[in-house]
């Protein structure tokens, strides 16, 4: 009888038997994401009989209880999947529970026996791979805790994911990096950032790598300069008392869109293996030029959305929303101009923005070459909205996956009359087939110990000291807040920052 897992058109990758215990199983991620992507692997046939999930949190279930909550779960949240009740029913019998305060030690041996336990039933072969989704804060007690009984180490295989962020600021991840390297060794330990397991991220470095057309181009010979936006139309919501402490550029610019920056601009790997390519995004991050205080407000920009009327309703300003303090100084919008210090890059400016309630939901990268040398069509008429209509390559990360071309084109008619036009990929409608979430990704590369796609510990490092001196700064400065309207793109003083330079930003 064949066996659908020797089959490569439907199994890829060999995934290895284990047991995954989720901490802050009863939380909000593992209900919107990470069951729901589990199963969807299931569902791919991208698992091997042998997988075991034990949820921990310290609401009291049963085994029962907890693989219904999980059921509604996917249910519930599954995008783009027919939910099969026949699947669901196999794949549950591998989910198992395991109450308890995760502050408390005991739990922990009650945990091990139950890892022992499943281990036996469910064949894992003693390959373990925890999950940390839980609040920060409870990083280190979980690492300690794990250690003192010696869960760190199995019969087979251990490794720990680690959700961001990894800390608060260059201090506390110095912090949390101590105390989870006296347990792990740095090859057990995957740092997640769901953002590298985003289908149009991973494939920057196919365009890049496996092509021949671009990569001659991809300097500062040809790159005028290079924009990274990731604009969300909704406001902070019911995390308003989170969003409070981090604010847009921990909560984006400090690990998501430094990544994808590191990503776009890195040099190419010798070989495509986990640590030639984390190699060369580190040595990247380690070269973007720190700033100096005095250079802070020329070269990074802080915002918070106030109250306005967006699509014919009243929209409330971050000042306004649910848990936040009427007077915070949280930034809600983001903008920097970064500055890499290498012969590939030296002289062109990266520019980096995010915020929360914008005109639209976009994350795409924008990269603006330079006009030709010597332009023949000196009279002839250029129709675009921005005036010359730059070329343009633009890597759109989501909604729609994709990449566009943009250049200029003769109109049809008599004279020489020039507008930009683009070609465009677009996922969905060249494959034809359902682009894996980022999650099913991520969680697949930890299984079957893949960690190109992980963030190692120096580029952690890297990240903070590239942001540091912008949150040293705004920490003692007075922002007069609020200072753009909700669903506009920002505070004037970012396309500001721009136009010193005599760029401005582009409309997704």
């Amino acid at each position: 009888m064949e066996n659908p897992f020797e089959d490569r058109l439907r199994f890829e990758r060999r995934v290895p038997p284990c047991a995954i215990v989720i901490f802050g199983a009863n939380g909000d991620l593992t209900q919107r994401k990470l069951i729901p992507a589990l199963y969807r692997l299931a569902y791919e046939r991208r698992f091997p009989p042998g997988i075991a999930i034990i949820g921990n949190s310290r609401t009291p279930m049963t085994d029962d209880q907890f693989r219904e909550k999980m059921r509604e779960a996917v249910q519930k949240f599954l995008e783009d999947s027919p939910f099969d009740v026949d699947l669901w029913n196999d794949f549950a019998k591998g989910l198992f529970y395991c109450s308890g305060d995760i502050g408390d030690p005991a739990m922990y041996a009650g945990l091990k026996v139950r890892i022992a336990q499943v281990a036996e039933e469910r064949g894992t072969a003693g390959n373990v791979l925890f999950y940390l989704s839980t609040q920060p804060s409870q990083y280190i007690p979980v690492v300690q805790n794990l250690g003192a009984v010696g869960l760190n180490n199995s019969a087979g295989w251990t490794r720990i994911i680690i959700e961001k962020p990894f800390g608060h600021d260059t201090e506390s991840s110095n912090v949390l990096h101590d105390a989870v390297r006296q347990v792990f060794r740095e090859s057990q330990v995957y740092r997640i950032d769901h953002y590298l397991g985003k289908e149009t991220v991973q494939n920057v470095l196919a365009f890049r790598f496996g092509n021949g057309i671009f990569e001659p181009l991809w300097n500062r010979r040809y790159v005028s300069h290079v924009q990274i936006t990731a604009a969300e139309s909704i406001g902070v919501g019911s995390r308003g008392g989170y969003y409070q402490e981090a604010g847009a550029l921990r909560d984006m610019i400090q690990n998501h869109l430094l990544q994808v920056m590191a990503t776009i601009a890195m040099e190419p790997p010798a070989v495509f293996e986990p640590d030639a390519v984390r190699d060369e995004r580190a040595k990247l991050l380690r070269s973007i030029r720190t700033l100096k205080p005095e250079d802070v407000a020329t070269h990074a920009v802080a915002g918070q959305y106030g109250a306005a009327r967006v699509g014919g309703e009243d929209a409330l300003g971050f000042r306004q929303e649910k848990g936040v303090d009427p007077e915070s100084q949280t930034n809600t919008y983001a903008a920097m101009t970064f500055f890499v210090e290498n012969w590939r890059w030296a002289g062109v400016p990266f520019y980096i923005r995010t915020g929360k309630r914008m005109p639209k939901r976009v994350t795409d990268i924008a990269i603006q070459f330079n006009d030709a040398p010597h332009s023949v069509f000196v009279d002839a008429p250029i129709m675009s909205r921005s005036g010359r209509g730059p070329n343009l390559l633009i890597l759109r990360i989501q909604p729609e996956e994709g990449i566009s071309l943009r250049f200029r084109s003769k109109q049809p008619g008599a004279g020489m009359r020039l507008r930009p036009v683009s070609m465009d990929f677009n996922y969905g409608s060249s494959f034809g087939e359902r682009s894996p979430s980022a999650y099913e990704t991520l969680l697949l590369d930890a299984m079957a110990g893949d960690s190109t796609l992980y963030t190692r510990q120096d580029m952690v490092d890297a990240s903070w000291k590239a942001v540091q001196p912008v949150l040293d700064v705004w920490s003692e400065t007075k922002h007069h807040f609020p200072n753009y309207d909700a669903g506009s793109w920002g505070p004037q003083a970012s396309e500001e920052m721009l136009q010193r330079r005599g760029h401005t930003w582009r409309v997704p």
